[in-house]
């Protein structure tokens, strides 16, 4: 484990050459990994740790989409891949990467399964954490870990395949065998992390709910959509508003920022954009730092969770997600960005 110097902060990381393979597979190879759930992380997480030789199942409920895509990518019924409560039973690590709602309704089955000695491993702290409305509270007698990628499990498996890493937390809640933290590094390595940071439970769910719903999705769609509407009232056609806002933000800008940072993006652009980006920089942070403090409080709270179970918990909650998300795929801002798309070179 290294200590890195984050901005005046230390932070302890843990690299792949710290903690190879090599060594993850030794900790994890007389374990039955169930990977619980096949929706949004599994398959990136139980087909990286079956490549890297891990001993996985996967437990999905039988005649879902998730279980047909599961027998798509090679699993197979009674063999490798079962319901969700026998998995449960098999398993030495159960990975529950059910959604945060999923996990609520199936708690009940998985917890008589796990049983003394076992670990129990979650990317989300949302169940642990939120366990007064969630009812997730795990035995004493196991162990109780995380490992949250910073990206989706297509995103994982994508760049698992190209040799590279997503970075991921780490955290430990519960340590009943003295065993608990080796568990979750050797878990994180070999479901192909690039790194691995320690967080908690708490802290990885608050940082996440946040992110979420502020820069990472919710606050970055809510100025594009802002931006273009300003420039479609001010005369400016549909395409030239896209391209502004949209296109030239995700195909150059972004990749310069994720190479090098920030102000590398600022010195290679021209000196126009720097000093007006410099000069309004401060106004946006301004404007929408009291918003993100009132979020981060939501979610402290417990509204963002009560908000969540209940939505989740209506019988039309997928009708009404996807009547939402037709909006935005209809809106001029995203019809736009179809036809951009399509005007993109091929290789």
């Amino acid at each position: 484990m290294a200590t890195i110097n984050f901005g005046g902060v230390l932070e302890n990381v843990v690299k792949r050459d710290e903690f190879p393979l090599g060594k993850a597979q030794e900790v994890l190879k007389n374990k039955t990994v169930a990977v619980i759930g096949y929706g949004v992380q599994g398959p990136g997480q139980a087909l990286n740790l079956r490549d890297n030789g891990v001993n996985v199942i996967v437990g999905q409920r039988k005649g879902t989409g998730s279980w047909k895509k599961a027998l798509a990518d090679g699993w197979e019924e009674g063999k490798t891949l079962f319901e969700v409560e026998e998995a449960c039973e098999k398993a030495t690590v159960v990975m529950n990467l059910l959604s945060d709602a999923g996990q609520i309704q199936a708690w009940e089955g998985m917890k008589k399964h796990l049983t003394k000695g076992k670990t129990l491993y979650f990317s989300h702290g949302f169940g642990v954490t939120f366990h007064e409305k969630t009812g997730i509270v795990p035995p004493t007698d196991i162990d109780v870990v995380l490992v949250a990628p910073k990206g989706s499990g297509t995103s994982l498996r994508s760049l698992f395949l190209s040799g590279q890493g997503l970075n991921s937390s780490y955290a430990v809640f519960q340590d009943a065998t003295g065993k608990a933290e080796e568990r979750a590094l050797a878990l994180g390595i070999a479901i192909g992390s690039g790194y691995l940071f320690e967080t908690t439970f708490q802290k990885e769910v608050y940082s996440d709910l946040t992110g979420e719903r502020g820069v990472l999705m919710g606050a970055v769609a809510g100025i594009f959509e802002a931006q273009f509407n300003v420039l479609r009232q001010r005369g400016h056609s549909p395409s030239e508003a896209f391209n502004e806002t949209v296109e030239e933000f995700t195909q150059s800008l972004m990749p310069l920022i994720a190479e090098n940072g920030m102000d590398w993006m600022f010195a290679n652009c021209s000196t126009t954009a720097q000093r007006g980006a410099l000069d309004w920089k401060g106004k946006f942070r301004d404007a929408t730092e009291p918003v993100l403090n009132e979020l981060y409080d939501s979610v402290v709270s417990g509204k963002e969770a009560e908000i969540l179970i209940e939505a989740n918990s209506k019988a039309d909650y997928r009708e009404k997600l996807e009547e939402e998300l037709s909006v935005m795929h209809n809106s001029e801002l995203w019809q736009t960005g179809l036809e951009v798309r399509k005007l993109r070179p091929t290789k």
